[in-house]
């Protein structure tokens, strides 16, 4: 079969446009994440929900999943309950999507303590508006209690929260770097 030469033009250009498409993946300091996030909350998952949107122009089958954390600010330690959102999830075990940037499901469980950095978005996708979590999954982290306190999980390299650290110094630093941010 015979192509011609619009055809391979096409072609070229179609390879040409996926290999400069990429995914841009941004590595978020923790002062980059206090400057991208609305607010932080430390606290524990009291509820999960996924649910299912069909847009008429964003399309159908689109997921999300609302995590409420009831706890504290970490921009001043008032009490607070916040839903966070992200995209994918599932409903049940048979309908739902996965996406590669969601939270783990481990980290993600009712009754866990979490660190979670989110902003308002007036549109997610299908038209939700909500406090979309911050970095996608690079914005919550995993707390652990032991004999010296909480510890906030780090993620490693080019996370916000690169390594571990103590509550009370994660606390600390999301005040000084808060009170900097309302100046």
């Amino acid at each position: 079969m015979k192509r011609s030469p619009t055809a391979w033009c096409a072609a070229l250009l179609l390879g040409a446009l996926a290999a400069v498409a990429h995914a841009q993946i941004k590595h978020f300091t923790l002062e980059e994440m206090v400057q991208t996030a609305d607010g932080a909350v430390y606290g524990q998952i009291v509820s999960s929900r996924a649910f299912r949107i069909d847009h008429p122009v964003d399309g159908d089958q689109l997921y999300f999943t609302e995590l409420t954390i009831q706890g504290k600010s970490m921009k001043d330690g008032t009490p607070i309950t916040v839903a966070v959102t992200y995209n994918g999830g599932f409903i049940s075990e048979s309908e739902g999507v996965f996406n590669s940037e969601a939270p783990a499901k481990d980290d993600v469980k009712v009754g866990n303590k979490v660190v979670a950095f989110y902003t308002w978005m007036d549109d997610m996708g299908g038209e939700v508006a909500a406090n979309a979590l911050v970095a996608s999954h690079g914005g919550l982290y995993r707390t652990v209690d032991g004999p010296r306190g909480t510890t906030v999980l780090g993620r490693g390299e080019g996370y916000a929260l690169r390594n571990n650290l103590r509550i009370g110094d994660l606390e600390g630093s999301l005040g000084r770097l808060y009170s900097g941010k309302r100046k």
